[in-house]
This record gives C-alpha cells, sequence and structure tokens, in this order.
C-alpha cells in the first residue's frame, strides 16, 4: 500500500484518479443554494484546488499538508493556498469563515485527529456559518468499493452510524444524505453528505 501512497501524493496521478468522480462527489452540495451565498470559504484538504472554480464569487483559503498539491493550486488557480495541518491551522486575527468544505478528507484519517480536526473547524465557523462533510461510507463487506477505497489511502472509513455520531459531537446537523457514487452507470462506493451548524 506504501506504493500506491506514494503515487497518489504525485499532482497528475491524483488529479486523474480524481477525473471520474470529482463532481460526481459534490451533486447534494451542488444541488444546494449554498454555493451561491458562500461569503469566505475554507477547504480544507484541498488537495491540487480540485474544488477551487466552484467558489470564483467568494473569499477562498484551501489548506493541505502536501507542498506539492498547494504549488500546483497556487500557479493554477491564482487563489490563496495555505500548507497546513487543520488540526493546528490558525485563521488570522478576527477571520472565520461561513463555508468549510472537508471533501473526502475524514477516511484517511484516524479516530482520535478526525475529532481534533472538526473541533478545530468548529472553532473556525461564523455563528451563521456550516461545515459540509463529503465522505464514503465503510462497505458492509470485502468488495471492489472497499478495495478501491484502499487505493484511495482510505484506511479509515466508517460506518454511517459512527460518521454521523463523530459529526454530532462537534456540529448540530442539518442534512444528513447519503448517496452512490459511481462510473459508468455502476455504483462504485456509497457517500454521505452532512451539512452542519456550530453547536450553540
Amino acid at each position: 500500500m506504501k506504493s500506491l501512497s506514494g503515487i497518489m501524493e504525485n499532482v497528475a496521478a491524483y488529479r486523474l484518479w480524481q477525473a471520474p468522480f470529482a463532481e460526481k462527489k459534490l451533486a447534494p452540495l451542488l444541488r444546494r443554494p449554498d454555493l451561491a451565498g458562500a461569503r469566505r470559504v475554507l477547504d480544507v484538504g484541498c488537495g491540487p484546488g480540485t474544488n477551487t472554480r466552484h467558489f470564483a464569487g467568494a473569499e477562498y483559503v484551501g489548506i493541505d499538508m502536501n507542498p506539492a498539491y498547494i504549488a500546483y493550486a497556487r500557479r493554477r488557480f491564482g487563489r490563496e493556498f495555505v500548507v497546513a495541518d487543520v488540526r493546528t491551522y490558525v485563521a488570522p486575527a478576527g477571520q472565520r469563515f461561513d463555508f468549510i468544505l472537508v471533501n473526502s478528507l475524514l477516511h484517511h484519517i484516524g479516530d482520535s485527529s478526525t475529532r481534533q480536526i472538526l473541533a478545530s473547524l468548529a472553532s473556525l465557523l461564523t455563528a451563521d456559518g456550516h461545515v459540509h462533510i463529503l465522505d464514503l461510507i465503510l462497505p458492509d463487506r470485502r468488495s471492489l468499493a472497499r478495495l478501491l477505497a484502499l487505493w484511495d489511502r482510505g484506511h479509515y472509513p466508517r460506518k454511517l452510524e459512527t460518521l454521523e455520531a463523530i459529526f454530532r459531537e462537534h456540529f448540530d446537523p442539518v442534512a444528513m444524505e447519503p448517496y452512490p457514487l459511481g462510473a459508468l452507470g455502476i455504483t462504485l462506493w456509497d457517500m454521505v453528505y452532512f451539512k452542519g451548524r456550530r453547536r450553540a
């Protein structure tokens, strides 16, 4: 698995792997009016800027731990991209985000670090803002879906009820929507879209 993980750290390999799925992953979000109303966006685990074009009308900050991804995103999109660990990321004084996107990140992260990340994001969210999380759901049995998740370096896929419980520890839910993801008419695995607000 280490060799596959190393391949996916390469920008070109990552973009090729994501190409058939990038827009389909965002389907539940794209059906909602939230994108149009976003004022200040934090794109967590932004990779090489895959989602950037959806936020042309908003202030935008993309963060990722991979310097190669960030270098590529800066060259291509000319937006604000930061090499950072979201668990310890500190926004400039007074800056908060009304739209925080976490797209296909958490299945790469263990439970303890996932809780750290979500706690950090809750502190960066405005009172009227929302977090938008999209991630894969652990398949019930050994299957192509599980193999593909591991190939994508996803060593921590979780069952739907586990994801919901972790999300609710840090956010009040507004929406929780499972949905299939596939290509050529074939479902490869299931995803979940979660929209939440900061706990009162």
